[in-house]
């Protein structure tokens, strides 16, 4: 009877195992792990141009980059290229600009008009050169430095032309030219009228006319004048001779024909 008890515990030990089994390969496949969404990578920031290192390679534009940088003035600028839609347009002299000007000199400005000065070398707007055959129609055109510091162009076939009140000058090239930063350069330091007034200083006088020619056929005619005039006196002198001797001559005739009527 013992066989028989173990043979059954053997037997159903193996069917719990292989229904066991059974179940698990019947059960349905646990579901995959979906992989998480990757997240869009950032778009580049824009490539923004460094108005100091440009300035600083170009030209030689030391002088106006170092006006830029001791009134600030740099910092409005590049703000103004980085962070507006306008983007901005700047004017920069080269240093033999500042070096041909005497009057008015800079250093008599007070710090509030010298940074207006360099303000009113730029746009609140990325103008390209093609630009400027239209700005030329519209009058004046405000500056960074305000309403009151106005520029007026003229372009005169593709070249523009500047007009600061006190100052004209041209531009002379394009440094940089790609929206939203234009740098051209001019050859003169652009003067506001708004600080200098309406007095505008006077053109240089013009050069004198070369005298003319002497002209040899009135020379020559003076000459013989001259020789005629000193002729004159010598032919009044013989006359003079001439009518003594008649004088002379007649007077004896005279004194002859006398004598001869008291001897008769």
């Amino acid at each position: 009877m013992q066989f028989p008890r173990t043979f059954f515990i053997i037997c159903s030990a193996l069917l719990l195992c292989s229904s066991l089994t059974y179940g698990q390969k019947a059960s349905p496949p646990a579901p995959v792990a979906m992989a998480p969404t990757p997240t869009p990578a950032p778009a580049p920031a824009p490539e923004y141009v460094n108005l100091t290192y440009l300035l600083s390679v170009a030209g030689p534009f030391h002088t106006f980059l170092n006006y830029l940088e001791s009134t600030k003035v740099i910092d409005t600028f590049q703000n103004q290229a980085n962070n507006t839609e306008q983007g901005i347009t700047v004017f920069v002299p080269k240093d033999n600009s500042f070096k041909g000007l005497k009057k008015p000199t800079l250093s008599n400005l007070s710090d509030d008009q010298l940074k207006s000065l360099i303000l009113f070398h730029a746009l609140p707007k990325y103008y390209a050169l093609a630009d400027f055959n239209e700005l030329s129609s519209k009058g004046p055109v405000s500056t960074l430095a305000g309403g009151q510091y106005t520029l007026n162009f003229t372009d005169n076939s593709g070249t523009v032309h500047l007009d600061s009140g006190w100052s004209k000058t041209k531009v002379t090239s394009a440094v940089h030219s790609t929206d939203p930063v234009a740098i051209y350069q001019v050859d003169r330091v652009l003067l506001p009228e708004a600080i200098f007034g309406t007095d505008v200083p006077p053109m240089p006088a013009p050069a004198p006319a070369p005298a003319p020619a002497p002209d040899v056929s009135l020379a020559a005619d003076s000459k013989e004048g001259g020789s005629s005039s000193k002729s004159l006196p010598s032919s009044s002198s013989s006359h003079g001779i001439v009518e003594l001797r008649l004088s002379v001559w007649s007077q004896l005739v005279l004194t002859v024909f006398g004598g001869l009527i008291l001897l008769s």
